[in-house]
Protein backbone atom coordinates (compact mmCIF):
# COMPACT_ATOMS: atom_id res chain seq x y z
CA UNK A 1 0.00 0.00 0.00
CA UNK A 2 2.88 2.37 1.07
CA UNK A 3 4.44 1.58 -2.15
CA UNK A 4 1.39 2.65 -4.15
CA UNK A 5 0.88 5.80 -2.43
CA UNK A 6 4.17 7.03 -3.38
CA UNK A 7 3.66 5.43 -6.93
CA UNK A 8 0.06 7.91 -7.12
CA UNK A 9 2.08 10.87 -5.48
CA UNK A 10 4.66 10.85 -7.59
CA UNK A 11 1.97 10.62 -10.92
CA UNK A 12 0.19 13.12 -9.86
CA UNK A 13 3.37 15.44 -9.19
CA UNK A 14 4.38 14.60 -12.92
CA UNK A 15 1.22 15.31 -13.84
CA UNK A 16 1.48 18.69 -12.63
CA UNK A 17 4.80 19.39 -14.04
CA UNK A 18 3.23 18.56 -17.71
CA UNK A 19 1.22 20.57 -17.30
CA UNK A 20 2.70 23.56 -16.28
CA UNK A 21 5.49 22.79 -19.53
CA UNK A 22 2.96 23.21 -21.76
CA UNK A 23 1.66 26.58 -20.13
CA UNK A 24 5.60 27.96 -19.78
CA UNK A 25 5.55 31.01 -20.63
CA UNK A 26 9.44 30.21 -21.93
CA UNK A 27 7.85 29.36 -25.28
CA UNK A 28 7.06 32.91 -25.85
CA UNK A 29 8.51 35.90 -26.49
CA UNK A 30 7.54 38.90 -24.37
CA UNK A 31 7.84 42.32 -25.48
CA UNK A 32 6.90 45.10 -23.04
CA UNK A 33 6.53 48.58 -23.21
CA UNK A 34 5.23 49.61 -26.37
CA UNK A 35 3.93 53.34 -26.43
CA UNK A 36 1.34 54.22 -28.88
CA UNK A 37 -1.19 57.13 -28.45
CA UNK A 38 -4.17 59.10 -30.90
CA UNK A 39 -5.83 61.84 -30.62
CA UNK A 40 -9.51 61.28 -29.26
CA UNK A 41 -11.29 62.25 -33.01
CA UNK A 42 -14.95 61.04 -33.49
CA UNK A 43 -13.63 58.07 -35.39
CA UNK A 44 -11.23 56.94 -32.49
CA UNK A 45 -10.68 53.07 -33.19
CA UNK A 46 -9.02 51.33 -30.03
CA UNK A 47 -8.87 48.24 -31.70
CA UNK A 48 -7.09 49.85 -34.73
CA UNK A 49 -4.78 51.22 -31.97
CA UNK A 50 -3.56 48.05 -30.47
CA UNK A 51 -3.10 46.40 -33.66
CA UNK A 52 -0.12 48.99 -34.03
CA UNK A 53 1.00 47.86 -30.93
CA UNK A 54 1.32 44.58 -32.48
CA UNK A 55 3.33 45.93 -35.67
CA UNK A 56 5.58 47.70 -33.55
CA UNK A 57 6.23 44.61 -30.87
CA UNK A 58 7.21 42.48 -33.93
CA UNK A 59 9.64 45.07 -35.17
CA UNK A 60 10.70 45.00 -31.94
CA UNK A 61 10.77 41.14 -31.98
CA UNK A 62 12.43 41.13 -35.35
CA UNK A 63 15.02 43.88 -34.16
CA UNK A 64 16.27 41.13 -31.15
CA UNK A 65 15.96 38.13 -33.36
CA UNK A 66 17.64 38.83 -36.82
CA UNK A 67 20.63 40.11 -38.41
CA UNK A 68 20.51 43.69 -39.76
CA UNK A 69 20.84 42.50 -43.16
CA UNK A 70 16.94 40.30 -43.18
CA UNK A 71 15.53 43.02 -41.45
CA UNK A 72 14.23 44.07 -45.28
CA UNK A 73 13.15 40.58 -45.67
CA UNK A 74 10.42 41.18 -42.58
CA UNK A 75 8.88 44.26 -43.43
CA UNK A 76 6.02 43.33 -46.03
CA UNK A 77 4.43 41.03 -43.11
CA UNK A 78 0.70 41.51 -42.88
CA UNK A 79 -1.23 42.35 -39.56
CA UNK A 80 -2.80 39.45 -39.87
CA UNK A 81 0.36 37.29 -39.92
CA UNK A 82 1.29 39.20 -37.12
CA UNK A 83 -1.51 38.63 -35.32
CA UNK A 84 -1.30 34.65 -35.98
CA UNK A 85 1.88 34.94 -33.74
CA UNK A 86 0.70 36.68 -30.94
CA UNK A 87 -0.02 34.31 -27.86
CA UNK A 88 -1.38 36.81 -25.69
CA UNK A 89 -1.47 40.94 -24.90
CA UNK A 90 -2.07 42.94 -22.09
CA UNK A 91 -2.51 46.68 -21.89
CA UNK A 92 -0.51 48.02 -19.11
CA UNK A 93 -1.42 51.12 -18.73
CA UNK A 94 -4.05 53.73 -20.51
CA UNK A 95 -4.20 57.73 -20.23
CA UNK A 96 -6.61 60.09 -21.62
CA UNK A 97 -4.49 63.57 -21.26
CA UNK A 98 -5.72 66.87 -23.66
CA UNK A 99 -7.47 64.91 -25.92
CA UNK A 100 -5.20 62.03 -26.53
CA UNK A 101 -5.09 58.72 -25.68
CA UNK A 102 -2.13 56.89 -24.75
CA UNK A 103 -1.72 53.61 -23.63
CA UNK A 104 1.59 50.52 -23.01
CA UNK A 105 1.18 47.13 -24.52
CA UNK A 106 2.97 44.12 -23.57
CA UNK A 107 2.75 41.21 -26.19
CA UNK A 108 3.87 38.02 -26.08
CA UNK A 109 4.67 35.77 -29.19
CA UNK A 110 4.42 31.93 -29.73
CA UNK A 111 8.22 31.22 -30.38
CA UNK A 112 7.63 28.28 -32.49
CA UNK A 113 5.24 30.39 -34.71
CA UNK A 114 7.83 33.07 -35.22
CA UNK A 115 10.38 30.82 -35.95
CA UNK A 116 7.94 28.93 -38.60
CA UNK A 117 7.58 32.26 -39.81
CA UNK A 118 11.01 32.68 -40.36
CA UNK A 119 12.01 29.69 -41.36
CA UNK A 120 9.79 30.67 -44.47
CA UNK A 121 11.74 33.63 -45.23
CA UNK A 122 15.17 31.60 -45.15
CA UNK A 123 16.19 33.63 -41.96
CA UNK A 124 17.83 31.57 -39.38
CA UNK A 125 16.83 33.71 -35.84
CA UNK A 126 19.44 33.99 -33.03
CA UNK A 127 19.49 33.38 -29.58
CA UNK A 128 18.31 36.54 -27.73
CA UNK A 129 21.34 36.31 -25.65
CA UNK A 130 21.89 40.00 -23.90
CA UNK A 131 25.90 40.30 -22.74
CA UNK A 132 27.69 42.84 -21.18
CA UNK A 133 30.94 43.47 -22.83
CA UNK A 134 33.76 45.91 -21.81
CA UNK A 135 34.35 48.72 -24.52
CA UNK A 136 37.20 50.89 -24.63
CA UNK A 137 37.83 53.15 -27.61
CA UNK A 138 41.06 54.58 -28.99
CA UNK A 139 41.50 56.97 -30.90
CA UNK A 140 44.83 58.04 -33.13
CA UNK A 141 44.63 61.41 -34.59
CA UNK A 142 47.07 60.88 -37.00
CA UNK A 143 46.73 64.18 -38.73
CA UNK A 144 47.67 65.73 -35.24
CA UNK A 145 49.67 62.52 -34.34
CA UNK A 146 48.29 62.22 -30.73
CA UNK A 147 46.05 59.07 -28.79
CA UNK A 148 42.58 59.76 -27.09
CA UNK A 149 41.58 56.94 -24.73
CA UNK A 150 39.52 58.95 -21.99
CA UNK A 151 39.22 62.67 -21.47
CA UNK A 152 39.15 64.82 -25.20
CA UNK A 153 38.08 61.27 -26.75
CA UNK A 154 34.66 61.79 -28.58
CA UNK A 155 33.85 58.14 -29.22
CA UNK A 156 34.50 57.68 -25.19
CA UNK A 157 32.04 60.35 -24.31
CA UNK A 158 29.58 59.87 -26.49
CA UNK A 159 29.24 56.11 -26.50
CA UNK A 160 26.81 55.16 -24.02
CA UNK A 161 24.52 58.38 -24.94
CA UNK A 162 23.34 55.96 -27.83
CA UNK A 163 21.22 53.31 -26.76
CA UNK A 164 18.81 51.08 -28.09
CA UNK A 165 16.85 49.12 -25.84
CA UNK A 166 16.69 45.86 -28.37
CA UNK A 167 20.60 45.90 -28.89
CA UNK A 168 22.08 42.69 -27.15
CA UNK A 169 24.83 43.77 -26.34
CA UNK A 170 25.45 46.20 -23.03
CA UNK A 171 28.75 48.19 -23.22
CA UNK A 172 30.51 48.81 -20.36
CA UNK A 173 33.14 51.53 -20.79
CA UNK A 174 36.11 51.75 -18.37
CA UNK A 175 36.16 54.09 -15.59
CA UNK A 176 39.71 56.80 -16.48
CA UNK A 177 42.70 55.42 -14.19
CA UNK A 178 45.94 56.83 -14.98
CA UNK A 179 48.03 53.96 -14.89
CA UNK A 180 45.81 52.54 -17.71
CA UNK A 181 46.12 55.35 -19.86
CA UNK A 182 49.84 55.22 -18.98
CA UNK A 183 49.94 52.09 -20.28
CA UNK A 184 48.48 52.46 -23.61
CA UNK A 185 50.46 55.24 -24.44
CA UNK A 186 53.36 53.14 -23.42
CA UNK A 187 52.84 50.99 -26.43
CA UNK A 188 51.28 53.24 -28.44
CA UNK A 189 53.67 52.31 -31.36
CA UNK A 190 52.73 48.71 -31.10
CA UNK A 191 48.75 49.62 -30.19
CA UNK A 192 47.90 47.39 -33.11
CA UNK A 193 49.36 43.93 -31.89
CA UNK A 194 48.46 45.12 -27.69
CA UNK A 195 45.93 42.75 -25.69
CA UNK A 196 45.11 45.37 -23.29
CA UNK A 197 45.18 42.35 -21.32
CA UNK A 198 45.88 44.08 -17.71
CA UNK A 199 43.29 46.98 -18.38
CA UNK A 200 40.67 43.85 -18.85
CA UNK A 201 41.22 42.00 -15.87
CA UNK A 202 40.28 44.53 -13.52
CA UNK A 203 36.57 44.67 -15.22
CA UNK A 204 36.01 40.50 -14.49
CA UNK A 205 34.08 39.96 -17.51
CA UNK A 206 34.04 37.55 -20.50
CA UNK A 207 33.75 39.40 -23.29
CA UNK A 208 35.34 42.49 -24.61
CA UNK A 209 35.94 44.88 -27.54
CA UNK A 210 38.69 47.01 -28.46
CA UNK A 211 38.11 49.28 -31.13
CA UNK A 212 40.83 51.33 -32.57
CA UNK A 213 40.25 54.44 -34.63
CA UNK A 214 42.67 55.54 -36.79
CA UNK A 215 42.03 58.95 -38.11
CA UNK A 216 43.55 61.32 -40.83
CA UNK A 217 42.50 63.80 -43.50
CA UNK A 218 40.36 60.89 -45.60
CA UNK A 219 38.93 58.23 -43.30
CA UNK A 220 38.36 56.69 -40.53
CA UNK A 221 39.71 53.04 -40.31
CA UNK A 222 38.33 50.80 -37.15
CA UNK A 223 40.45 47.76 -35.79
CA UNK A 224 38.03 45.79 -33.58
CA UNK A 225 39.71 43.45 -31.54
CA UNK A 226 36.96 41.35 -30.46
CA UNK A 227 37.55 39.09 -27.13
CA UNK A 228 34.90 36.23 -26.53
CA UNK A 229 35.00 33.82 -23.36
CA UNK A 230 36.50 31.29 -26.19
CA UNK A 231 37.45 33.24 -29.08
CA UNK A 232 39.48 36.12 -30.17
CA UNK A 233 38.01 37.97 -33.56
CA UNK A 234 39.64 40.97 -35.80
CA UNK A 235 37.77 43.05 -37.67
CA UNK A 236 38.44 46.00 -39.87
CA UNK A 237 35.69 48.77 -40.92
CA UNK A 238 36.86 51.67 -43.22
CA UNK A 239 33.82 54.75 -42.83
CA UNK A 240 34.15 58.47 -44.42
CA UNK A 241 36.04 60.90 -42.51
CA UNK A 242 33.74 62.89 -40.13
CA UNK A 243 33.51 66.18 -38.36
CA UNK A 244 33.69 64.79 -34.71
CA UNK A 245 32.16 68.22 -33.53
CA UNK A 246 29.16 67.05 -35.37
CA UNK A 247 26.42 65.10 -33.16
CA UNK A 248 24.84 64.07 -35.88
CA UNK A 249 28.15 62.58 -38.17
CA UNK A 250 29.53 61.04 -34.54
CA UNK A 251 25.88 59.70 -33.80
CA UNK A 252 26.04 57.50 -36.78
CA UNK A 253 29.29 56.35 -36.73
CA UNK A 254 28.75 55.18 -33.70
CA UNK A 255 25.19 53.68 -34.36
CA UNK A 256 26.98 52.40 -37.55
CA UNK A 257 29.44 50.61 -35.58
CA UNK A 258 27.42 48.90 -32.85
CA UNK A 259 25.12 47.58 -35.84
CA UNK A 260 28.08 46.05 -36.84
CA UNK A 261 28.64 44.55 -33.68
CA UNK A 262 25.26 43.50 -32.90
CA UNK A 263 25.40 41.16 -36.39
CA UNK A 264 28.68 39.95 -35.24
CA UNK A 265 27.05 38.60 -31.92
CA UNK A 266 23.95 37.66 -33.37
CA UNK A 267 26.32 35.42 -36.11
CA UNK A 268 27.80 33.64 -33.04
CA UNK A 269 24.46 32.85 -31.56
CA UNK A 270 22.30 32.00 -34.88
CA UNK A 271 19.98 29.04 -34.29
CA UNK A 272 20.08 26.75 -37.62
CA UNK A 273 16.49 25.87 -37.31
CA UNK A 274 17.13 23.61 -40.70
CA UNK A 275 18.93 21.27 -38.25
CA UNK A 276 16.06 19.21 -36.44
CA UNK A 277 18.09 16.55 -34.45
CA UNK A 278 16.18 14.10 -32.47
CA UNK A 279 17.50 13.02 -28.68
CA UNK A 280 16.05 10.67 -27.10
CA UNK A 281 16.87 11.26 -23.10
CA UNK A 282 16.07 9.23 -19.83
CA UNK A 283 15.98 10.29 -16.48
CA UNK A 284 16.33 8.63 -13.21
CA UNK A 285 12.09 8.64 -12.32
CA UNK A 286 13.11 9.18 -8.09
CA UNK A 287 14.99 12.15 -9.03
CA UNK A 288 12.34 14.74 -9.67
CA UNK A 289 14.52 17.78 -8.88
CA UNK A 290 16.82 16.75 -11.70
CA UNK A 291 13.72 15.81 -13.91
CA UNK A 292 12.11 19.40 -13.19
CA UNK A 293 15.67 21.50 -13.48
CA UNK A 294 15.97 19.18 -16.90
CA UNK A 295 12.09 20.55 -18.23
CA UNK A 296 12.90 24.00 -17.01
CA UNK A 297 16.50 24.76 -19.10
CA UNK A 298 14.87 23.19 -22.14
CA UNK A 299 12.10 25.42 -21.93
CA UNK A 300 14.54 27.98 -21.94
CA UNK A 301 16.69 27.04 -24.70
CA UNK A 302 15.54 28.42 -27.96
CA UNK A 303 17.89 25.84 -29.54
CA UNK A 304 15.53 22.91 -28.42
CA UNK A 305 12.37 23.38 -30.95
CA UNK A 306 9.93 20.84 -28.83
CA UNK A 307 10.24 18.30 -26.35
CA UNK A 308 7.89 15.67 -24.42
CA UNK A 309 7.92 12.73 -22.39
CA UNK A 310 7.38 9.88 -24.26
CA UNK A 311 7.52 7.36 -21.75
CA UNK A 312 8.27 6.66 -18.62
CA UNK A 313 8.18 2.95 -15.50
CA UNK A 314 9.09 2.76 -11.94
CA UNK A 315 12.94 3.19 -13.06
CA UNK A 316 12.81 6.42 -15.57
CA UNK A 317 11.40 9.33 -17.04
CA UNK A 318 12.16 9.22 -20.88
CA UNK A 319 12.06 11.81 -22.81
CA UNK A 320 12.01 12.68 -26.84
CA UNK A 321 12.69 16.27 -28.06
CA UNK A 322 14.05 18.45 -31.76
CA UNK A 323 16.95 20.34 -31.70
CA UNK A 324 18.23 22.62 -33.82
CA UNK A 325 21.74 22.13 -33.91
CA UNK A 326 24.84 19.33 -33.82
CA UNK A 327 24.48 17.04 -31.01
CA UNK A 328 28.03 18.74 -29.58
CA UNK A 329 26.38 22.16 -29.43
CA UNK A 330 23.31 20.61 -27.22
CA UNK A 331 26.56 18.85 -25.04
CA UNK A 332 27.99 22.29 -24.88
CA UNK A 333 24.31 24.50 -23.81
CA UNK A 334 23.06 21.60 -21.67
CA UNK A 335 27.14 21.49 -19.61
CA UNK A 336 26.45 25.36 -18.83
CA UNK A 337 23.63 24.82 -17.31
CA UNK A 338 25.50 22.07 -14.95
CA UNK A 339 23.81 19.10 -16.89
CA UNK A 340 25.77 16.43 -18.15
CA UNK A 341 25.22 13.37 -20.22
CA UNK A 342 26.61 9.57 -20.76
CA UNK A 343 25.67 9.67 -25.17
CA UNK A 344 27.32 6.07 -25.31
CA UNK A 345 24.03 4.66 -26.05
CA UNK A 346 21.25 5.83 -28.25
CA UNK A 347 19.26 6.74 -25.72
CA UNK A 348 21.65 9.27 -23.60
CA UNK A 349 21.59 9.40 -20.01
CA UNK A 350 21.02 12.61 -17.61
CA UNK A 351 23.43 11.92 -15.13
Amino acid sequence: MLYQKHLYIFFLILALSLSFFSTSKAKEFFIDQIEIQEKLENDFNKEKLINIGFIKAFKELMSKLVQSKNLTKVEDIKLNEIKSMVETFKIKEEKYINKTYSLKLGVSFNKKKVFKYLDGKNIFPSEINVENFIFIPVLLDQINNDILVYSKNPIYDMWNSIENKNHLIKYILPTEDIEDLNLIRKNYLDIENYDFKKIIEKYSLDNSIIAIFFKDEKEIKVLSKINLKNERVIKSNSFNNINFENKDELDKLINNLKIIYEDFWKEKNLINTSIKLPILIKVDSNNYDLSLKFEEVLDNVDHVSSFSINSFNKDFIFYELIFNGEPKSFINIMGEKNLNFDTQNRIWILK
